[in-house]
């Protein structure tokens, strides 16, 4: 097989995890959104200045239609995401909740320095975290992350089977995902396409739209 088209590619490495993310994520999956946040901050908050940057020197865009570029750029690797690990269904479940949340996680850093935020700044990944109703203010997010962040990686004490529930009831909050029939529907491999690609993009604009409030006011 040959390489992907180039803007195929782009898609795949936006939407790539980390390997060293992913290892914290089955280890310690308890922290699994704080985690996500921390890797977030390192790896989305170049590539949303960069973006800003360079839409500011080619186009006179104002902070609102920034956003809302954003928005659908991001809405659309959420469903093309969804669609690719909606094959499947159990197999792929994981992955796919890791790969929103990734997805969701660049969204709200891109948004923020669409408003005039800086990217760099350590507050993001815990404004992320409230923004995801994870916690009541950034300021307790921060400490969080803080301990997160300077703790070593605890294994979790449980089967495999019992790390992958814990790690997806974590992820599963983070995207904004309630578990229900809809959510056992993704279980089904080829159906949980549909349901991947669909429901990845709702909770993605949805999120959008929570980001824009916060930051665009």
């Amino acid at each position: 097989m040959g390489p992907l088209p180039e803007p195929l590619e782009e898609d795949a490495r936006e939407r790539a995890l980390p390997p060293s993310l992913w290892e914290r994520l089955r280890n310690d999956p308890a922290r699994a959104p704080e985690y996500v946040a921390l890797a977030a901050a390192e790896r989305h908050a170049p590539a949303a200045a960069a973006w800003v940057e360079e839409r500011k020197q080619m186009y006179a865009h104002s902070p609102a239609e920034l956003a809302q570029m954003a928005k659908r750029r991001h809405a659309a690797l959420a469903r093309f995401g969804g669609a690719a690990t909606g094959v499947g269904g159990i197999v792929t479940a994981i992955p796919d909740l890791a790969a929103a949340a990734w997805i969701q996680s660049r969204l709200v850093f891109f948004i923020a320095a669409a408003y005039g935020y800086d990217p760099y700044d350590p507050m993001r990944p815990a404004e992320l975290l409230v923004i995801r109703d994870l916690y009541p203010d950034p300021q307790t997010a921060r400490r969080a992350l803080d301990g997160a962040g300077t703790s070593v990686v605890q294994a979790y004490a449980g089967s495999k089977l019992q790390r992958d529930e814990a790690l997806a009831m974590r992820l599963t909050r983070f995207v904004g995902r309630r578990v229900g029939r809809r959510f056992a529907g993704r279980l089904i491999p080829f159906a949980a396409i549909a349901f991947n690609a669909i429901g990845n993009e709702r909770e993605t604009r949805a999120l959008a739209d929570k980001a824009i409030a916060f930051y665009g006011g």
